[in-house]
């Protein structure tokens, strides 16, 4: 069989028909509208010289655009080459340049941005809602290029708040197989109704997006443009939706909403990953909107997704089972088997290399593994616990402090919202634990009781010694934790 994501995007559309598939800012879009568009982009992209293999970028917020732009540049048989919208001047220059992308469908509000980026750069620029899009939309509908199932069907690029962003290879087989993943976890629910506040420019987002092309279900999607809590709980009152995909940093501040204000008992179950979850952020939102939240894990090198729980098999405090299309093994630095190390992924959702860096992929994938840099467990039942980032590692005197295990505790206070643990250079004990946290609206505390809250509740060598409160914890532009801008503000 074929895993061409154009032949998986035609399938689907088959299989569910014409309905009411995608709400976005007072608009329905039905799947045949989503579908003929995509096909006409496809033609136009062809029209205007893109040829199989070519990079496509896509710099947008959150639109319909974006679903259609994905499938087209599919059909025309090049590559998905999604940019997240809160990028600097020289870090779009850096993607563009070094993708060579010679295509970029571009929302009207950051045609400046890319303008600047891409001066001297030849790319030819659709921008959304205007005439050079709307001749896209103009183009005679095409067939479907055919592409094999390693080909290159996306390019991501991770990794840009410790370096200079690297891109990711993920092959047509990979995204479908790792889709389909989703799709088995969606399965297990019964919901049909689902709000999507994550960014598709995203690999989390992104594989959400392929999930969808697998469903076996009619799936209303209602999509915003960027997440906002308040608009998600309107969004989530007003559509009866039952399920969202969030990443844990959107749920503490949904946590600080005034959530009896509205009616959410529409609502089933949340699908967690980007970041690992804190114990007490998921105990207290699935008591507060009755829900169960299923947590998952994976890593753009390995398609997005690896493992995660389901409705019939949810254990707190993991991420999961691996999915079928994944393997998993904890290895120690030698390579060999223990019962905590470095989790290692094995199967056709591991990328095809980084991009332009021959050299690095070698390191991250040895002997067919992919070393994600990730500390963690297996138990014996299959269920996978990820304790940490190996880099985040903080040695204090000799000791091992993983910042997680300082968050947890922190978050535990009825004061704290949002929790960063960092490492911070010291001359007695080589690092000392520092923390930042910001306050649940109308909460209180002070940095000296939150470290003798920290201190009452960890070994010696574990507690903060500082502990900072801030306005707003630092996240990056996917809501996970910005430690190295947390490290900044702490002097580290």
């Amino acid at each position: 069989m074929t895993h061409n994501l154009a032949v998986l995007a035609e399938e689907s559309y088959a299989r569910l028909g014409h309905y009411e598939s995608l709400y976005f800012e007072g608009t329905w879009l039905t799947s045949t509208e989503i579908h003929e568009r995509s096909i006409r982009v496809a033609g136009g992209l062809r029209a205007h010289g893109v040829k199989p293999g070519d990079r496509v970028v896509v710099l947008t917020m959150n639109t319909p655009q974006v679903f259609i732009a994905y499938r087209a540049i599919w059909r025309a048989g090049a590559v998905v080459t999604p940019v997240i919208f809160l990028q600097t001047e020289p870090e779009l220059r850096h993607i563009l340049s070094d993708s060579g992308a010679t295509a970029a469908i571009v929302s009207p509000e950051l045609v400046g941005l890319f303008s600047g980026a891409a001066a001297g750069l030849d790319i030819t620029l659709f921008v959304v809602g205007e005439e050079s899009f709307d001749a896209l939309e103009a183009g005679e509908p095409t067939e479907i290029v055919p592409r094999a199932d390693d080909d290159l069907a996306a390019l991501l690029y991770t990794g840009g708040t410790t370096g200079r962003a690297k891109g990711v290879m993920l092959s047509h087989r990979g995204l479908w197989e790792s889709g389909r993943g989703i799709d088995l976890v969606a399965r297990t629910t019964t919901v049909t109704r689902s709000l999507l506040p994550l960014p598709l420019s995203h690999a989390y987002g992104l594989i959400v997006a392929i999930g969808g092309l697998h469903t076996d279900r009619q799936q209303v999607a209602v999509l915003q443009r960027w997440f906002d809590p308040v608009g998600w709980l309107q969004l989530v009152q007003e559509h009866k939706l039952e399920t969202s995909p969030v990443v844990p940093a959107m749920l503490q501040l949904l946590l600080g909403q005034p959530l009896a204000e509205y009616d959410l008992s529409s609502l089933q179950s949340f699908g967690s990953g980007g970041a690992t979850l804190p114990p007490a952020v998921r105990e207290e939102a699935e008591r507060v909107f009755g829900v169960t939240i299923l947590e998952g894990y994976g890593c753009t090198e390995a398609s997005a997704v690896v493992s995660a729980e389901t409705m019939t098999a949810t254990r707190p405090g993991s991420v999961g089972k691996p999915l079928p299309h994944a393997e998993v093994a904890i290895l120690d630095p030698d390579g060999k088997p223990a019962p905590e190390g470095e989790i290692c992924v094995r199967g056709p959702g591991v990328m095809l290399g980084y991009w332009n860096d021959p050299e690095l992929t070698a390191q991250t994938v040895r002997d067919g593994w992919l070393h994600t840099g990730d500390v963690g467990r297996l138990d014996e039942d299959g269920f996978l616990y990820v304790v940490d980032r190996m880099k985040d590692l903080i040695i204090r005197g000799g000791f091992n402090v993983f910042p997680r295990d300082v968050e947890d505790i922190l978050l535990q206070h009825p004061a704290v919202q949002v929790a960063a643990c960092v490492g911070k250079p010291d001359v007695e004990s080589g690092e000392e634990v520092v923390a930042v946290v910001q306050l649940v609206p109308g909460g209180s505390a002070t940095g000296a009781e939150l470290v003798e809250f920290a201190k009452a509740r960890m070994a010696k060598y574990k507690y903060p010694r500082e502990v900072h409160v801030v306005d707003a914890v630092p996240l990056t532009s996917v809501g996970k934790l910005n430690r190295k801008a947390v490290r900044d503000l702490v002097g580290g």
